[in-house]
Parts: structure tokens; C-alpha cells; sequence
């Protein structure tokens, strides 16, 4: 009878509790359609571009799977490859054949190298074509490629619990309704939380991309201050993000369930898989993901050398996403008090 009881009363509870029951049901479901929409995409064709190239060697490649595009010169081959708009260029150079690869993938960099070379010796035996490369080197590991995403994915999700947790507690162990009592306006709650926070939201961005650069060893192109820079974008959205949701949990482990909706998702959209495997449709659900804009910026500047100017546009949509979830944090606490 007493386990008869308890297993009601458990019952109960989780029928009561529709959050859990969306996390125990509905959650893996959409991370599995997630998964299989990510590995089971469209097949992704390298983009070479040709400069006074033979016909028979162009029509060789375009049979290979790969997409070929006949430039010219090589002055607008190169810009496209430093636009990201081609994997590799194959030219002429004295008469003899080079390669210049985009690089900051050294998995494609591979694939389009063995495509290029099984190419080449069919047509020209015994002929070694002169390789280069635009960003990185033959050295450059996959973790070089990986390693700028995981840099703002572990400052996302640790600042995103951290912020989480530590304002349910606030609110749990009355530490805001009191706060709430005094005259301070909720604005000034919100921007006192997000600045003690922050100080600490800043040391952990710093610690990660020292650790990941100096001792690691990851590849590193650009600026440390913009790598910096980017991380603590980051961090501030996730500390907005973490603190704005927290005030619809009641407990930790209600923070816990926001994951598997809220950061999982952005992991398949953060350019950790490749994003061009991906239907059309698919792939513009990464512009609501802010670490789609932070690994993009990030991979920009420790891989390709961007500066400024290359990635603004990423810290301008990372500031918005941080004013928005403020914006957001300061109308939520309206249900704690109005004033």
C-alpha cells in the first residue's frame, strides 16, 4: 500500500507538472528531427574555380562532383576564394599547375586537395601542381577548425546556468521580493544583476580563450582583444538569456529543462556541422541563433584573420540580442512588482 501510495503521488506530480512531461516526451523528439535533418542533408559539392584551365581537365572535375566555376583572370578567382564563395582555385602559374586553398576548413581542404591531385594526375602524370593556401596550413588540425565554436559554446552554456540558477536562488530565497520593497526600479534591478554577473561572465571568457590559445595551442590568426571581444558578447546574451528565463522556472530543475530547447538546438546551427548539407529552409533558422553569430565571428577571426570591419555585423546582432532579452528581463519582473 505505502508503494502503491508513492508511486501515485509521483504520478501526480509529473501529471501536473506539463514542463517536465514536454522534456520527457517532446524534447527528444525534436533534438532526433534535428539530428536527422542535419546528417542526412543534401550532399556538399566543393566550389573550385579554374583560371585558363584545359577544357578536358574542367569537364574531368564537373564529373567529380564537384561544382566548377571558369574565371578569366585570376584576379576575380582570388576574390571570390577570400569572399568564401570557392574552396580552392586551380590556375597556371609558369606554365605549371597551382592550387591556392581556402583553408579554414582542413577537413574540405583535404577532400578538395585529393579531388584536385586524382584529377590532375589523370590528365598531366607526373606533373606535382604547386599548393598554397589562403588561411592556415597543411599543419592545421580539425580541432583548429572546431576549436573557436567550442570556445563560445562553453562560455554560452556555463554562463547560461550560472546566470540561471543564481537568479532563481535570488528570487527563491527572497532575496528580490525584498530587494523589490525598496524604491529601486526595475531597470536598475536588471542592469545591478547583469553587471555583478558580469565581472565574473568576463573572467570566464578571458580564462577559456587564453587556456584554448595558449595552452592548447589553437590556431590563432587575429586579434586576441576581438576574440575577447566576441566572447564576452556572448556571455552577455547568455547571461540576459539565463536570467530572462529563469523567471518562468521554480526550481533548478526547471533551469535544467530550458537545455535541451534552448541550447542544444544552437550547437546543430553553430557551424559545428556543416551548414550547406542543410535544406534551404533549415539553414535560415540559424540567423535566430545568437551562437551562430559568435562562432561565426570567432572562426573569422582566429582562422581567416578578420578584423573589425569583417565581423561587425555579428556584434551588432549580438548587442540587440543582449538589449532585446534585457529589454525582456525588465518587463518580467512586473509580475514580481510594479512599479
Amino acid at each position: 500500500m505505502r508503494i502503491r501510495a508513492l508511486a501515485i503521488r509521483i504520478i501526480r506530480q509529473f501529471v501536473r507538472d506539463k514542463r517536465t512531461l514536454a522534456l520527457l516526451f517532446l524534447a527528444p523528439l525534436l533534438i532526433l528531427t534535428l539530428m536527422k535533418l542535419v546528417f542526412n542533408g543534401n550532399a556538399v559539392e566543393p566550389n573550385i574555380g579554374v583560371v585558363q584551365i584545359p577544357d578536358a581537365i574542367v569537364e574531368r572535375l564537373a564529373n567529380s562532383d564537384a561544382a566548377v566555376t571558369t574565371y578569366e583572370d585570376s584576379t576575380a578567382a582570388d576574390k571570390a576564394l577570400k569572399d568564401g564563395d570557392l574552396d580552392a582555385v586551380l590556375s597556371l602559374a609558369g606554365g605549371k599547375p597551382a592550387i591556392m586553398l581556402e583553408g579554414s576548413d582542413p577537413s574540405t581542404s583535404k577532400m578538395v586537395l585529393l579531388l584536385l591531385q586524382r584529377t590532375m594526375s589523370a590528365e598531366a602524370p607526373g606533373v606535382a601542381p604547386a599548393i598554397t593556401y589562403l588561411h592556415g596550413n597543411a599543419e592545421m588540425a580539425s580541432f583548429d577548425y572546431f576549436g573557436p565554436v567550442l570556445i563560445g559554446f562553453f562560455s554560452f552554456f556555463f554562463v547560461f546556468m550560472l546566470a540561471g540558477v543564481s537568479f532563481l536562488r535570488e528570487r527563491t530565497s527572497g532575496t528580490l521580493e525584498r530587494l523589490l520593497a525598496t524604491p529601486i526600479r526595475r531597470f536598475e534591478v536588471v542592469l545591478g544583476y547583469l553587471t555583478g554577473f558580469g565581472l565574473f561572465t568576463l573572467l570566464q571568457a578571458a580564462l577559456i580563450a587564453w587556456y584554448a590559445i595558449d595552452v592548447l595551442g589553437l590556431y590563432m590568426d587575429g586579434s586576441i582583444w576581438l576574440v575577447l571581444l566576441m566572447n564576452l558578447l556572448l556571455s552577455l546574451t547568455a547571461l540576459t538569456l539565463g536570467t530572462l528565463l529563469s523567471s518562468f522556472a521554480s526550481n533548478e530543475f526547471q533551469i535544467i529543462q530550458f537545455i535541451p530547447l534552448v541550447v542544444v538546438p544552437q550547437v546543430f546551427f553553430s557551424g559545428l556541422f556543416n551548414l550547406d548539407s542543410m535544406t534551404s529552409w533549415l539553414q535560415q533558422l540559424s540567423r535566430i541563433m545568437p551562437l551562430y553569430y559568435g562562432a561565426d565571428a570567432m572562426r573569422g577571426i582566429m582562422i581567416r584573420g578578420e578584423s573589425w570591419g569583417d565581423i561587425q555585423l555579428d556584434i551588432y546582432v549580438l548587442l540587440a540580442f543582449s538589449t532585446i532579452f534585457a529589454l525582456l528581463n525588465v518587463l518580467a519582473l512586473k509580475k514580481h512588482r510594479s512599479i
